[in-house]
């Protein structure tokens, strides 16, 4: 299983409707089978995330945070880890947002080596 505790993830694509850009940046932790992250960058000013982990390392989690036009958005999501060839770990994710829209979309966001 993947342990994705003080993981950097940064997006690389996601659809139209989605607010995450290639300018934001997840930190993640985990505690056992519980995943939890804080977002920002681009559109978001400040997210979190907290979801579980299976046991094929795909992650269900639900989000929220606040944007540069003060509001509040949320959502659900499903991510399947893809290791890469060099280690890191891409997350192919599934999302809806549970808010006024209800729209789904899908994005990719890809670990970031940091020292």
């Amino acid at each position: 299983m993947i342990d994705y505790g003080n993981r950097i993830f940064k997006s690389i694509s996601n659809t139209d409707n989605g607010e995450v850009s290639n300018e934001t940046v997840f930190h993640y932790q985990q505690q056992q089978n519980i995943v939890h992250a804080t977002y920002s960058g681009g559109d978001i000013v400040y997210g979190a995330l907290v979801g579980t982990i299976d046991e094929n390392s795909c992650l269900t989690f639900r989000y929220q945070h606040a944007n540069t036009n003060n509001e509040l958005r949320r959502g659900q999501c499903f991510s399947t880890p893809e290791l890469l060839a060099d280690g890191r770990i891409r997350l192919h994710e599934k999302w809806q947002w549970l808010d006024y829209e209800k729209t789904t979309g899908e994005s990719m966001i890809e670990e970031v080596v940091h020292t």
